[in-house]
């Protein structure tokens, strides 16, 4: 699902809202979490799952196209786990 989708669900659900304001929303939910991860914050939304910030120390690599050793600098990634009610939500067999 795109962001453009996630407006018009939500638009949609929500018809007492103009298009406009979800969208502002929308952005300001992942404006919120961005930031919280930069600032290296754990984010948990319960049901759905964590979002922790990642720290990849700085390693020696090889370039497969060349063969030539390279160092490859310290890295932040962003890891989720999902929830317990996801998980479930998305094994659960539809009959």
């Amino acid at each position: 699902m795109k962001k453009s989708n996630l407006i018009n669900n939500l638009g949609n659900k929500f018809n007492n809202l103009k298009q406009s304001d979800v969208e502002k929303i929308v952005n300001i939910f992942f404006d919120k979490i961005s930031k919280s991860l930069a600032e290296n914050k754990r984010i948990e939304i319960r049901g759905f799952g964590s979002f922790k910030v990642k720290f990849n120390k700085a390693r020696s690599a090889r370039n497969p196209k060349t063969g030539e050793n390279i160092q490859v600098n310290e890295k932040k990634s962003v890891h989720f786990k999902m929830g317990k009610l996801l998980k479930q939500r998305i094994n659960q067999k539809d009959d």
